[in-house]
């Protein structure tokens, strides 16, 4: 999720002129994009939280679209981004840290932080219904595939690895 968050920082950056001196993607620390020169910062910071809730949106409508068998790892995954992106920017008004924190001091209105959380956070949870069956939940829960959870736990463990190797770049 983090990953995805700060590739649109990134995205955002590249986009407006803006020139990244540091990644920091570690999973020990707090993850961050530093831009300088920064000539649209508004649009660097709101970059981050919504590439990383629209890009796990389209991957999950993609795998929905293709009736692909690990579709509900894909819902899963982007009602997770939902709703940590949703939380994190509706509630920043508390501590005034990171991309929240970086928005209060350009200006966005508190109440527009609040309607991307009221957005975002539904919207995960919705996902994460329609996925939680597939996951062991339920009603009639299915029961996961060896093959879902080995390449899960794979992935987790190369995420992990890129992330101590390169995560401060």
């Amino acid at each position: 999720m983090m990953l995805v968050h700060e590739f649109g920082h990134v995205l955002g950056a590249m986009a407006t002129g803006g020139q990244v001196r540091r990644f920091v993607w570690h999973p020990l620390a707090f993850s961050r994009t530093d831009v300088m020169p920064n000539p649209m910062p508004m649009v660097v910071v709101w970059s981050g939280p919504m590439v990383g809730v629209l890009l796990p949106l389209m991957l999950a409508g993609l795998s929905t679209y293709f009736k692909l068998q690990w579709t509900y790892l894909m819902q899963f995954f982007a009602g997770f981004c939902s709703i940590a992106n949703g939380a994190y920017i509706s509630l920043g008004k508390i501590n005034h840290v990171g991309d929240a924190g970086d928005m209060l001091r350009l200006g966005v209105p508190v109440w527009y932080m609040i309607i991307f959380g009221c957005v975002c956070i539904p919207v995960g949870l919705w996902l994460w219904h329609r996925a939680s069956p597939r996951l062991g939940f339920g009603r009639s829960p299915h029961t996961i595939h060896p093959v879902h959870a080995y390449g899960v736990f794979i992935a987790g463990i190369v995420i992990v690895i890129l992330a101590l190797i390169a995560g401060d770049r």
